[in-house]
């Protein structure tokens, strides 16, 4: 038994330095209302200010993807921890608007280098014959740190002093700790190449992928949109229609989207591909319905219940998703194919986000929210269409 924990312990300790960093990429989410009463800018400004994010993230997965398959996981891990570090530094220093939009773009750059390599990497460490309890380590550990950032910055701001400093100052601690722990742990690629052999991953889409890819891909930008909506305007909602100023309350409604997100991805493998991509769907209609109740009639029990169903549906539909297209990929343009989607997916997060913030400037937070969950669900209704009257095989 003992042994058999060693053994996993560098998994486990990979899958803890992954949270660490996606953990900070969330942190300022219920923070927002605070820098708006500070800087005061607008509604549309936090869609930006978070939006920002998302193109850092494209960025790197376009012209670094595949950087730690030739220079090796843990360089390209530490540059990643060292963008988290500087982005932490930003929102600390931070005098202007300016500071805020280099915190998230710096923040983009690290989830970015991480979110390919650190899930290798987790996978690599496993014990031999561990890969299926390492993609859940790996899983788990994305998501989960993602709704940890939310989580903690909305609990040392209600309940601990300098509410816009000590989570930067306790995440900058913790990066610290994880670039100590990464040092320990071992390389896993065999054959390094320099740096100058990188390329940029080109976007691409078979023909043999495109029938599986329509439906896939609107599913997840669907699901990346819901996600961006309750990360960036929640929080203002939160406070200016249903009165709750609660900065620990505002964290924990965003971190359940996250936490049901996991429990989503973790059920397709029993669940199954092929029906988990109609039934994410379904899911992210069902949760899209909820927040639209909980604009319409103020209720926050029903943004409660949004969050965790639009949650597991995104889990649900993102892991068939990316399934799907890899399986319907031919081997030599599977990367490609699959930086095509995270595309699809963070343009979900950023594009429709911005739409948000500029009605609300015009219309309303809540009307303009509204005006959002008409838009996404005409989408994902007609990806669920699509996948009754064609489903994916099964085997994928």
């Amino acid at each position: 038994m003992d042994s058999d924990r060693r053994g996993w312990l560098p998994c486990l300790l990979g899958g803890a330095v992954f949270v660490v960093c996606m953990a900070g990429t969330t942190l300022p989410t219920p923070l927002y209302p605070l820098y708006q009463e500070k800087f005061g800018f607008s509604e549309l400004t936090v869609t930006v200010v978070y939006a920002v994010y998302a193109f850092g993230v494209i960025g790197v997965l376009l012209l670094a993807g595949s950087a730690s398959d030739s220079v090796g996981r843990r360089p390209v891990l530490m540059w990643g921890l060292g963008f988290a570090a500087v982005s932490a530094v930003c929102f600390l220093c931070a005098t202007s608007l300016g500071w805020l939009y280099a915190g998230r773009l710096l923040s983009g750059l690290s989830a970015g280098l991480f979110t390919g390599a650190a899930t290798a990497y987790v996978m690599e460490l496993a014990p031999p014959g561990g890969t299926s309890r390492a993609t859940l380590v790996a899983t788990a550990a994305n998501m989960g740190g993602l709704g940890c950032g939310p989580l903690l910055a909305g609990l040392l701001a209600q309940y601990a002093p300098w509410p816009l400093y000590l989570p930067f100052v306790v995440h900058l601690a913790l990066v610290a700790c994880s670039a100590a722990v990464l040092l320990r742990l071992p390389e896993t690629v065999r054959e390094r190449r320099p740096l100058n052999t990188v390329r940029p991953q080109r976007p691409g889409l078979p023909t043999e992928v495109r029938a599986v890819f329509t439906a896939a891909a609107t599913a997840s930008f669907v699901g990346f949109a819901l996600f961006g909506v309750f990360t960036s305007v929640s929080p203002a909602f939160l406070a200016e229609s249903l009165d709750v100023h609660n900065h620990a309350v505002s964290g924990l409604v965003v971190a359940l989207a996250f936490f049901a997100s996991t429990a989503g991805q973790l059920a397709v493998g029993r669940v199954g591909v092929g029906r988990s991509l109609p039934l994410g769907c379904a899911a992210l209609l069902a949760g899209l319905a909820l927040l639209a109740g909980a604009l319409r009639w103020d209720l926050l029990p029903l943004v409660v219940l949004s969050a965790i169903v639009g949650g597991a549906g995104q889990g649900l539909s993102f892991r068939a998703a990316l399934s799907a297209v890899a399986g319907a990929s031919p081997a030599d343009r599977r990367a490609a194919v699959i930086s095509t989607l995270f595309v699809v997916a963070y343009t979900g997060i950023s594009v429709p986000v911005i739409g948000v913030g500029v009605l609300s400037d015009l219309i309303g937070l809540e009307d303009a929210g509204l005006v959002f969950i008409a838009c996404m669900a005409v989408l994902v209704s007609t990806a669920a269409v699509y996948l009754l009257r064609r489903p994916v095989p099964a085997r994928t």
